[in-house]
């Protein structure tokens, strides 16, 4: 099978996990490494298997679901919406991770 070509972005100070970029052109395999049709939950592995570059992985997850404070949008719907990691990705899909945790 064919890549799932999606775009993912960070903002609210999470592109610092991830080199400090924010917008990210991804491939992802179309199955994951179960053979399920890729989806929300596999993205969230795959970014902090092969993407984040900070090891401080406890700012993005926490036991291994997204951090309490972060708001992810599935083509500028809240996933909650979508099925959360459930949803199966498609092509073309633009992934938000809105950081809403501000120090002061």
């Amino acid at each position: 099978m064919d890549g799932v070509p999606i775009t993912v972005e960070f903002t609210g100070g999470l592109d610092m996990l991830f080199s400090n970029k924010r917008k990210h052109s991804l491939s992802l395999p179309a199955v994951d490494e179960n053979g399920n049709p890729s989806n929300m939950a596999y993205l969230v592995r795959y970014l902090c298997n092969n993407l984040m570059t900070d090891r401080r992985k406890e700012f993005f997850v926490v036991d291994d679901s997204i951090r309490p404070g972060i708001l992810v949008l599935v083509n500028d719907a809240d996933w909650e919406l979508e099925g959360e990691g459930e949803y199966v990705l498609q092509n073309g899909d633009e992934i938000l991770f809105v950081s809403t945790l501000h120090g002061g």
